[in-house]
């Protein structure tokens, strides 16, 4: 061969081979995660070297946990996290459409057909498949201009709903629903995208997943750290600062020398009065603002507060809390109001922030300050709850895909039905109008994308236990018959999605259709792989 002639260390499979190891590669992925697919799927344990467990049937969380050794298998890999890094889902659906176009191809290559006229004609059947979803696409309202009422609260629940029964069991998925929409209208801001760093996902190892709850302000991961503080306080302004209160030492090598005592206590008063001076500001634009006894005061700052300056806030009854993490600086201001300081110089009443309630939580060694009640929230926080490690880590995983679920709506303005309404409806419109794009061979590479198309219902209803050819001959003759139709995986009839309120996001949609057929493409058409030793990385 050419390759070793050039190298005679190199390792050269032919293209027979070449497309074999492609094609398995693509189905021993295929087989892993078919099984996970949709809300009756199944879930993989997956145990680290040192023991270490995780229940999961998140496709994104299984590809990148997997040692995956065969390099088409982590190609198709990558491929599939690339698609949740840029829509939060359908990793599952894209590595079966990758799976299953290499199936069908399988079929054609062992008849003799090359693998370029099926490459020509998945090309063709893509151009449908995007057509027949721009067609398909049903409109919602739901943008971030405008009041929160305009927007289409029900369907971006049902979109949450639809994502998150795929990730955690019925009941869970339907109390979690709710949460992420609501966090999502909350952080929500006119003419500008959704941001959902806003949004703090902060756990509890404490009662049950179905404790889980939306906290429409901010929850600190500590507490206090003076014991004469006030634990639980209403009508509380709020001073986001980051302004050291704590004894600093110079920046430059400096040394003091001293004769006696006296000249000793001067330098040591010096010294504190730098820091005293700016707690006094403090506490002077409490006593400002707080003319009313039931008025409460309370400095959350970013950096130090030394237990001198502790102790005098504490005095003035001022809850203080040091050291919050840098991202809630943004977080709190959005929540409460007010904007955050960096000098004493800019302490004005117009600085500060309100919250309705704040109070502290201890579990066991941990503290958490809630601060609640705010009049305008636009950050909020999800606080997750569970019993042990395993529950938590999936409730964490299925809200983060639930939150990027309802944020692609907010972006497309659009949804697509569910329970394989679209890949039903996509493969008879490819076969219908793709055949006659076509031209000679290239219509088998267009048999073969519509075919692989139902790689999704089919799957559906496997992980349901139904009979997966009898439920899709039913919806595809619904489909003729003029109903858009899925599957009910319950029954295994033909159902309207839009009526129970099963919608997948359009984005998801639209980037599997972008990105399977090109894989798929690029592994039939090699021909040749070649080891030659060197590290391609680089």
């Amino acid at each position: 061969m050419a390759a070793q002639r050039a190298n005679p260390n190199a390792e050269v499979m032919g293209r027979q081979a070449a497309i074999f190891m492609n094609v398995n590669a693509a189905k021993g992925l295929y087989d892993v995660l078919r099984t996970n697919l949709g809300p009756r799927g199944t879930i993989k344990m997956l145990v680290g070297g040192a023991g270490d467990v995780k229940l999961t049937k998140d496709g994104n969380v299984l590809l990148r946990e997997m040692q995956i050794q065969n390099p088409t298998a982590v190609m198709i890999a990558r491929t599939a996290v690339a698609q949740d890094d840029v829509t939060g889902d359908g990793t599952t659906s894209t590595v079966l459409l990758i799976g299953e176009l290499m199936k069908q191809a399988e079929r054609y290559l062992n008849e003799g057909v090359h693998p370029r006229v099926l490459c020509d004609g998945f090309e063709v059947a893509k151009k449908c498949a995007l057509e027949y979803l721009e067609s398909v696409k049903r409109p919602i309202n739901a943008t971030t201009d405008g009041p929160a009422d305009a927007v289409d609260r029900e369907s971006l629940l049902c979109v949450a709903r639809t994502s998150l029964r795929t990730k955690v069991h019925e009941k869970l998925a339907d109390m979690l629903a709710p949460i992420v929409t609501d966090a999502c209208l909350c952080v929500r801001q006119p003419g500008m995208p959704l941001d959902l760093y806003m949004i703090e996902t902060l756990y509890m190892r404490q009662k049950l997943d179905m404790d889980t709850s939306l906290v429409k302000g901010l929850v600190l991961d500590h507490g206090s750290r003076h014991p004469d503080m006030k634990q639980h306080a209403r009508n509380c302004w709020i001073l986001t600062c980051n302004i050291s209160l704590e004894y600093e030492k110079s920046e430059v090598n400096s040394g003091f020398f001293y004769s006696n005592a006296d000249q000793r206590e001067k330098l040591a008063k010096a010294e504190r009065k730098y820091t005293d001076d700016r707690v006094e500001k403090v506490i002077e634009l409490k006593r400002k603002v707080c003319t009313d006894p039931d008025m409460n005061f309370v400095v959350i700052n970013q950096k130090g507060i030394d237990p001198f300056s502790l102790d005098m806030l504490a005095k003035e009854g001022i809850i203080a809390l040091r050291r919050a993490k840098k991202r809630n600086m943004e977080r709190l201001v959005l929540a409460c109001g007010g904007r955050a300081i960096n000098s004493v110089e800019e302490l004005q009443p117009e600085v500060l922030g309100y919250a309705g309630l704040v109070y502290e939580h201890e579990l066991g060694d941990d503290k958490f300050t809630f601060v609640e009640e705010t009049r305008n929230p636009q950050s909020c926080t999800v606080l997750v709850k569970g019993s042990n490690d395993y529950v938590i880590a999936q409730t964490k995983e299925a809200i983060r895909d639930g939150l990027r679920a309802v944020k692609n709506v907010f972006d497309d303005g659009a949804v697509v039905s569910g329970a394989g309404c679209f890949e039903i409806g996509c493969e008879r419109y490819i076969m219908e109008k793709g055949r006659k794009m076509a031209s000679g061979k290239a219509k088998l590479g267009v048999e073969a994308f519509a075919t692989a198309m139902l790689v999704v219902p089919k799957a559906l209803c496997d992980n349901s236990g139904l009979d997966a050819q009898e439920c899709v001959i039913k919806a595809q003759e619904a489909h003729e018959a003029g109903v858009a139709s899925g599957i009910d995986l319950v029954s295994g009839e033909p159902m309207d999605p839009t009526v129970t309120g099963v919608y997948d996001n359009f984005k998801v949609k639209q980037q599997i259709l972008f990105s399977a057929p090109v894989i798929a493409s690029q592994l039939l058409l090699v021909d040749e792989v070649i080891r030659a030793g060197h590290n391609m990385r680089k």
